[in-house]
């Protein structure tokens, strides 16, 4: 009997164990959940968050807080979700720069981008677009790739920071198209299309989301949108591929992550939760109508969109040498 004693005390444990996993999947949410934006309040990854946050605490009777940690391209508050807890109280609403693009800029980041968080899902993306000023002589692909060939580095595009979507999106589009300019950083997206708009550069690749208005207003030109088919907000808008230059199909996302180690049927339910809440009519119309699309996808689906993502990412980065500084 006394022989039997530590396998029967391990079983007990072990019982014990998954009860405590069970009950905890059937409780949670008992207390406030936090969602870790990486970035100031008001940018789209903010939005995303805060457009989830009411829906997810209609459907669990819990408080779903958003908390933005800024700084360092979004590495800071990725840091944060990474050292927390792994018990469903903590989740990282990102966008796609700490999970595949800041690895790649910094010499080290607080975090293994592709082992350290649980995947939830790919919120929403959108495509980038090439703008340029109304007065722009440019009015086609075609005429910014011939202008670029005769003066080599002379364009300029402004970019919302070293290593943003916008920055990379240029990057991959002289590499693509065999031609080269001149990048123009700013810190943050606001001021560099406050100058694109005002003629201080010759163009950038935005986010449609965040030049919509301007190009409905008639104050910036699209002349290509970088998604593998046109956006549903410029239907008149070619594809980049359309316009001649092919391999520039490039999307900025949002995601959900959470520390690693989540039990699984806590992100069970709250993958099931955030996609419900990401296709109610309401949401969904909200961001359709500024020119996101919903994802919604599972995490395995997002495990393999990341690892592409990153491996994309490290070749564009490497190939143009560039840096976070």
């Amino acid at each position: 009997m006394n022989k039997l004693f530590p396998f029967l005390a391990a079983a007990a444990a072990a019982a014990t164990l998954g009860l405590a996993a069970t009950a905890s999947a059937q409780t949670w949410p008992d207390k406030p959940v936090t969602m870790v934006v990486p970035f100031p309040p008001g940018g789209s990854t903010d939005s995303i968050a805060r457009a989830l946050g009411p829906k997810l605490s209609e459907k669990f009777g819990q408080t779903f807080v958003v908390d933005n940690k800024a700084g360092a391209t979004g590495t800071i508050g990725a840091g944060a979700v990474k050292r927390a807890p792994a018990d469903g109280y903590t989740f990282l609403v990102t966008s796609l720069g700490p999970l595949v693009i800041a690895p790649h800029l910094f010499k080290s980041v607080p975090y293994d981008a592709l082992k350290d968080f649980d995947l939830v899902t790919v919120a929403v993306q959108a495509p980038n677009v090439l703008v340029v000023p109304a007065a722009s002589p440019h009015k086609s692909v075609a005429d910014v790739v011939a202008f670029q060939k005769a003066h080599p580095g002379k364009m300029t595009f402004g970019s919302s920071g070293n290593g943003s979507s916008d920055h990379l999106t240029v990057e991959l589009f002289w590499q693509q198209s065999g031609t080269s300019g001149s990048h123009i950083p700013y810190k943050g997206g606001a001021p560099a299309i406050s100058d694109l708009l005002g003629g201080q550069v010759d163009a950038s690749f935005q986010n449609v989301n965040a030049v919509l208005q301007h190009i409905k207003a008639g104050k910036l030109k699209a002349l290509a949108v970088t998604g593998d088919k046109r956006a549903a907000v410029l239907p008149d808008v070619p594809t980049m591929a359309e316009a001649g230059v092919r391999n520039v199909e490039v999307y900025s996302w949002q995601a959900v992550v959470g520390p690693k180690g989540l039990p699984a049927d806590v992100r069970g339910k709250f993958h099931a939760a955030v996609v419900e809440a990401l296709n109610d009519p309401a949401v969904k119309q909200q961001f359709t109508a500024i020119g996101l699309e919903v994802v919604g996808n599972t995490p395995e689906q997002f495990g393999a969109f990341q690892a592409s993502e990153f491996a994309r990412w490290k070749k564009v980065i490497e190939t143009g040498r560039i840096t976070a500084d």
